[in-house]
This record gives C-alpha cells, sequence and structure tokens, in this order.
C-alpha cells in the first residue's frame, strides 16, 4: 500500500469568501441577509433544525412539524414559505402532506461564510 499524502483542497473558498477574507460586495450581502433575515425568527429557525436533522437527502412531512409548535397550521406555513423564498428549504406535496427538505450546500454556504481562518502562533 502507497503512503502517498493526500492534499486538501478547500473549494468552499475560492466561490465563497468567509467573514473574515474580504468584505463583501453589494450582492453577496444582500443574499446573505435574505438567509439571515428568513433565520432570523425563533420559529423558523426551530424548524429549520427539525429539518435539517433529518440529515442529508432526509425528509420530514408538515404533520411531524406541526405539532412541535403551539401555533396554527397556517402560520406554521407562513414561516415554512418563508425559509422557502430565502432559498433554505424545498417541498413537494404528496397526497393531503407537504414534505419538506434542505436544499442541498445551503448550510454549508452559510457555516463557510462565519468561519473565519485559523492562524498560527497568533496570540491574544
Amino acid at each position: 500500500m502507497s503512503k502517498q499524502e493526500l492534499e486538501v483542497i478547500d473549494q468552499g473558498a475560492a466561490c465563497c469568501p468567509g467573514l473574515a477574507a474580504a468584505p463583501l460586495d453589494e450582492e453577496r450581502a444582500a443574499e446573505l441577509a435574505k438567509l439571515f433575515k428568513a433565520l432570523g425568527d425563533p420559529v423558523r429557525l426551530r424548524l429549520m433544525s427539525m429539518i435539517a436533522s433529518r440529515g442529508a437527502g432526509g425528509e420530514v412531512c408538515v404533520c411531524d412539524l406541526t405539532p412541535a409548535f403551539e401555533l396554527s397550521q397556517p402560520t406554521i406555513s407562513h414561516h415554512l414559505k418563508l425559509l422557502r423564498q430565502a432559498g433554505l428549504i424545498d417541498c413537494e406535496r404528496r397526497g393531503t402532506w407537504v414534505y419538506y427538505w434542505v436544499l442541498p450546500g445551503v448550510l454549508d454556504q452559510i457555516a463557510a461564510f462565519l468561519i473565519t481562518p485559523q492562524t498560527t502562533g497568533a496570540t491574544t
């Protein structure tokens, strides 16, 4: 067996620079603000967490989301609509129920933006 070392290439850094990498341009700031605004409500943040906790490719039925809140079904649907409009989740109707999932790469995009580069030898 070979003892070759593999070089890890950070593909996210080239397309999505983090918060500390460079100042945001107007377009990128507007894109990210839309995501953060959608996540800025406690109900939507909990909904996003419940949907994302199903893992990659996982989906959750609205019938499993609604009982977790002391809110009406139309209010939950409104919050889910705002998450969809922000480009965080998507859905599909199957008969009476609607199933939701996190769009691929969205959480990675947010995380890549928030990560600050690690510096070696820095003192605080």
